[in-house]
């Protein structure tokens, strides 16, 4: 079974850069520069879990996360930040995220992050 990941960030070098990692690690990917298009052509049904920036331009990783949740969605959600706003780490997991790291994080946090909300 492929494991199949939805990144979401609005920042072209971060989006590509975990891309790169979760595909070199054997993992597919499926990319969105914004919430509003994850929303607009996003398949839930064909994910495993999902990269999520917290600050996106437009909708934040937090809304959408709770647009997901209000429509019954259980996916596994590893929330991404370059803050270090602790009220946004206890509201993101508080509210059903699964994982919260902070940038910059090694490839090996996020990979393992990954390997368990899949599993």
């Amino acid at each position: 079974m492929v494991i199949t990941v939805a990144v979401v960030d609005d920042d072209l070098g971060m989006l590509t850069a975990v891309e790169r990692l979760l595909n070199a690690h054997g993992y597919g990917t499926v990319v969105f520069k914004s919430a509003e298009d994850f929303l607009d052509h996003g398949d839930q049904s064909k994910l495993t879990c999902m990269v999520l920036d917290v600050n996106l331009t437009g909708m934040s990783g937090i809304e959408l996360m709770r647009v997901m949740r209000s429509s019954g969605s259980t996916l596994p959600v590893v929330f991404l930040t370059g803050d270090n706003d602790e009220d946004k780490r206890v509201i993101t997991l508080r509210e059903g995220g699964f994982a919260f790291l902070r940038k910059p994080f090694s490839g090996n946090m996020l990979i393992e992050t990954i390997k368990k909300a899949a599993s």
